[in-house]
């Protein structure tokens, strides 16, 4: 049975030193040089994933953004972009400003993501920028020295987020909730539990449904999804085969069908490999009689 194998990064692949370790990327390299059907799903943009999975042979497309597009890294195109709908990135802006909250907005076109800022920057939100500025797969769209804004109706809109502690951050994502075409998203950062992400997507981006789109265009019919936070969960409800690392949160430890090992000791890379490798149909052999 042909298998897909979709991991999120940050918490679950990713070691607590945010990269992949050498033994994950050669176990997974011999899986995916195999036949492995292997890709990722995250949070994250091409402009941290390039550099962070560079030593993985990654043949298939990255879900990127939490679903809101995916990226092919082999020629830098993107593909099945979902866009907000006229009307929807006002609405979305008005309770980010309602609630006291500064946002992010992302817009995609020509295969080049630009970010929007509103509101006053915070000092967490100018490290974000800084670690970011000068990548050349996404243009920050913001001054230091001026209040920058989103453009008022862009066509590109794929996501807004903004970055705040727990408590403030909730009332937003409840008001988010009530919007109608919109799915929004709320946890906290793996790294850093005490900041909650505030995210916002058109209706069709979501893990669960690239996932499924994946493994349509690649003829796989069985998928194995592996998380450990709240954005997760559409991705492991719609996979055949939901894992949940140790390390997870106990929502999605009860929603895997399989809790394996810590993300600091490799245990999503030698799933994979194990899994395949069992799963493979055995290699014929010719006897000849002498």
């Amino acid at each position: 049975m042909k298998t897909l194998y979709v991991s999120d990064l940050d918490g679950t692949l990713f070691s607590s030193e945010i990269r992949i370790s050498e033994r994950s990327a050669d176990m997974l390299n011999r899986a995916i040089d195999c036949g492995a059907l292997f890709t990722v799903a995250t949070a994250r943009t091409p402009a941290t994933l390039g550099m962070l999975l560079r030593d993985v042979h990654l043949r298939l497309p990255a879900i990127v953004m939490t679903g809101a597009t995916m990226w092919d890294r082999s020629t830098g195109h993107y593909l099945n972009t979902h866009y907000f709908l006229p009307g929807q990135v006002e609405e979305i802006r008005r309770i980010y400003r309602e609630y006291g909250m500064s946002s992010f907005m992302y817009t995609l076109s020509d295969d080049m993501i630009k970010v929007y800022h509103q509101g006053p920057l915070s000092d967490m939100e100018r490290d974000f920028i800084a670690e970011r500025r000068h990548n050349p797969y996404k243009k920050i769209m913001v001054d230091y020295d001026e209040h920058s804004d989103i453009p008022p109706y862009p066509e590109d809109g794929v996501l807004f987020f903004a970055m705040q502690p727990s408590e403030k951050g909730h009332p937003a994502f409840e008001a988010l909730k009530g919007l109608e075409g919109i799915n929004p998203m709320f946890y906290n950062d793996a790294n850093h539990p005490e900041i909650a992400m505030i995210e916002a997507f058109p209706a069709g981006a979501t893990k669960a449904k690239a996932i499924r789109r994946l493994a349509h265009e690649t003829g796989a019919e069985r998928i194995v999804a592996f998380g450990d936070n709240f954005n997760d969960l559409p991705m492991l409800h719609e996979a055949d085969v939901a894992v949940a690392v140790g390390n997870a949160i106990p929502e999605v430890r009860e929603a895997a069908d399989i809790v394996i090992g810590h993300h600091d000791t490799d245990a999503v890379a030698e799933f994979i490999l194990t899994d395949f490798m069992e799963s493979r149909p055995p290699v014929q052999t010719r006897l000849f009689s002498l």
